[in-house]
């Protein structure tokens, strides 16, 4: 078979690879595109519905004060998305299937655990966000916009038997959109960029209700499944690499990473502005619904109908990788795979009760991201241990100041779970503030 005929019988997929091959193999320069893709995905679950569950409550009650913890949140997320990125592409494998080769079984069955019931958390923000904007902007119940989303997210999701180039480019079109979006909204609100600057360096909690936000950003911002699945999006990506080509995958995915969650976390600072520049005299304005309503009349139907679609956008995109993240888990931990239907009906059972029972579906946004916080030591944890061990790493074990720094990014998210669970059960904590 010909050069060009055996190109034509190749899928997207398949030609992103091979074009790859002929980069690593010095044959061609090629395109800084061809390496982009997992930190787009991974970059999705830092920009989920959650993530406007938290900032909104957090500009609308607190202004600009706890910018600092998106800030810091976001680069502590572009670590350990990068250290996640670099253990698939120096070992082959993804952090749930070294966690279960390399730790005693007890330990990868609470991990296990522990990062699904992480998964439906995620599932339960994502999928009630895709809903809630679709309910809002189309006028619809609650329950047909999750229907709608449902249906939406599963047809997106049957395109991952393409191959990974596929859902790279569909999930990176969503997360172009959802940029866009606020790059609009900020030229339309009336931003005193003094005191966001301010904010961002405050390093202010000003009560417990502001800590509870405050964790709840971390678990919004730094995804457990984001850890597990940015590994697993890049260990087969080039195929079959010998160490020097590797090494130029760990340069290029260094850089999509910071890339991805710059942007990220730009859209997230928006996000937190945004609510801040509206709040004013609105401080009532906690729950998604009520900042669209209240968006109408202070900046015009324009601009609320750009936060629901952002919304949607990232609800439906948020959804899908959730799922593709939780299916990895379960494979990775417990080796076997089941129908991409029954997982997608399975994880969104939690969000139908929820509205069923007529939770407020902000508030059971918030409480999903805490919980997310309140896991995401474990893959933390592991992710530490596995990148800084030389007998499965070799050259590519985190440096003496890499597993430092990420050991002082844990430490803080695990501080931040402890005082939330201190006052969860009433201990007081002097000098909060």
């Amino acid at each position: 078979m010909s050069d060009i005929s055996q190109a034509e019988s190749m899928d997207l997929s398949q030609r992103t690879t091979a074009a790859i091959r002929e980069v690593l193999a010095g044959r061609t320069r090629g395109s800084v595109l061809l390496f982009t893709g997992p930190a787009v995905i991974a970059s999705i679950a830092y920009m989920d519905p959650g993530n406007f569950a938290t900032n909104i409550q957090a500009g609308a009650h607190y202004g600009y004060a706890l910018l600092w913890v998106v800030l810091a949140a976001n680069l502590i997320a572009m670590l350990f998305q990068a250290l996640s990125a670099k253990l698939g592409i120096a070992t082959g494998q993804n952090l749930a299937e070294i966690c279960r080769d390399r730790f005693p079984r007890p330990i990868v069955w609470f991990m296990w655990i522990a990062s699904e019931v992480a998964a439906m958390a995620t599932d339960l923000a994502e999928f009630l966000g895709g809903a809630i904007g679709l309910a809002l902007l189309l006028g619809m119940p609650l329950i047909w916009g999750m229907a709608a989303t449902a249906v939406v997210t599963y047809a997106i999701l049957l395109f991952e038997r393409s191959g990974f180039r596929a859902m790279e480019l569909i999930i990176g079109s969503l997360v172009t959109l959802i940029g866009a979006c606020y790059v609009l909204e900020l030229f339309i609100a009336p931003v005193d960029w003094s005191s966001a600057a301010g904010g961002m360096v405050g390093l202010e909690i000003p009560d417990p209700t502001a800590l509870t936000i405050a964790v709840g950003i971390v678990g919004a911002t730094v995804m457990p499944h984001a850890l597990f699945l940015h590994s697993g999006l890049t260990q087969h990506r080039a195929g079959r690499v010998n160490t020097e080509q590797k090494r130029t995958l760990v340069r290029y995915s260094n850089r999509e990473v910071i890339v991805a969650l710059a942007v990220a976390g730009l859209v997230n600072m928006a996000m937190v502005i945004m609510a801040a520049a509206f709040h004013l005299g609105h401080s009532d304005v906690a729950a998604i619904e009520t900042a669209y309503h209240t968006l109408t009349p202070l900046l015009g139907i324009g601009a609320a109908a750009v936060f629901l679609i952002s919304l949607i956008a990232s609800g439906i995109s948020s959804s899908v990788v959730g799922t593709m993240a939780g299916q990895m888990i379960m494979q990775g931990f417990v080796g076997f795979r089941i129908p991409i239907w029954l997982r997608r009906l399975i994880t969104m059972v939690p969000a139908f009760v929820a509205v069923g029972i007529g939770v407020n579906a902000t508030e059971a946004l918030v409480v999903s991201q805490v919980i997310l916080s309140l896991v995401l030591p474990i893959p933390m944890i592991a992710l530490i241990i596995a990148t800084g061990r030389c007998d499965l790493m070799g050259e590519f074990r985190n440096s003496h100041a890499t597993q430092t720094v990420a050991v002082a990014g844990m430490v803080l998210v695990l501080g931040l779970n402890l005082i939330l669970l201190a006052q969860i059960f009433g201990v007081s904590i002097p000098d909060l503030a």
